[in-house]
């Protein structure tokens, strides 16, 4: 298998909350179907600032939770917005870290499209359940819409592209809800479900922002991307992808909405 582990500089925080009503939605609907009654370990690979770990700990309130992130920007977010002594932050790259006992539910929010061979992980994950444990994850499904698919194409025209392209979300590496299923099942799960969503997120709707999309953009995918480039050619390279997406994504009087796919499964270990 092939892991990556995402930078931490990937990451910025400030950027990804501008929007986290929309982002923090899919944790509730991805929770709904985990049906863990009083777990003692809960843990959430991949925390960023701590938007899905926090559910969990209100979801469980005897329960031990322990969010692991690579970022350090997003961690200290996380530890800021959050003092609870019943949650522990953990530097450390999903891909390797150990749980320090059997964890009764492992979430994983919107991390695995960053990580190829991702699937690969499920049975380790899986197996270090607890008997009876559950497993939940949920990743955006979204690498062909504009939002990105422009990106790449903007981003293959610049002398570095060649470099440059490994950085983003490509158009492979995220399953549909079958291949999701299928994996879990292969993996010793029971229980399963998987599912998709579209959400139509209208963002904006106040029209504060000059591009709202380009701003949505800025807190994950565009991010490796930020930095790369000197700032004259960086700025006229952001001046062309924000031109293209408000054409993709033009404003309506309701806002400017943002189709955004989102792929679901959740499985249990047999107790």
């Amino acid at each position: 298998m092939t892991t990556r582990r995402t930078p931490p500089e990937m990451w910025d925080a400030h950027a990804y909350e501008r929007f986290g009503d929309f982002r923090a939605r899919p944790i509730g609907d991805l929770l709904h179907r985990v049906e863990a009654a009083d777990p003692r370990l809960v843990v959430d690979l991949g925390c960023g600032s701590g938007a899905s770990t926090r559910p969990l700990a209100a979801r469980w309130p005897g329960a031990r939770v322990v969010g692991v992130d690579s970022s350090p920007d997003m961690l200290a977010r996380a530890r800021q917005a959050s003092t609870s002594s019943r949650i522990q932050w953990v530097e450390a790259d999903i891909t390797t870290w150990e749980p320090p006992s059997a964890p009764d539910v492992i979430i994983t929010n919107a991390v695995l499209q960053w990580i190829p061979g991702h699937l690969e992980l499920l049975p380790r994950w899986i197996s270090s359940l607890a008997p009876g444990g559950w497993f939940a994850m949920q990743v955006p499904g979204n690498a062909d819409e504009p939002s990105h698919a422009l990106m790449r194409d903007l981003v293959a025209d610049l002398p570095e592209g060649p470099e440059l392209l490994p950085l983003l979300l490509g158009k492979t590496g995220v399953e549909d809800p079958a291949g999701y299923a299928a994996a879990l099942h292969a993996a010793g799960a029971e229980e399963i479900d998987a599912w998709e969503t579209t959400y139509v997120h209208l963002l904006d709707p106040d029209n504060r922002l000059e591009n709202a999309v380009l701003e949505w953009v800025r807190g994950t995918g565009l991010r490796p991307l930020l930095g790369k480039l000197d700032a004259d050619r960086e700025a006229a390279f952001l001046a062309r992808y924000g031109q293209a997406l408000q054409d993709a994504y033009p404003r309506t009087s309701m806002g400017v909405p943002l189709p955004f796919r989102r792929v679901f499964a959740v499985g249990r270990r047999p107790a």
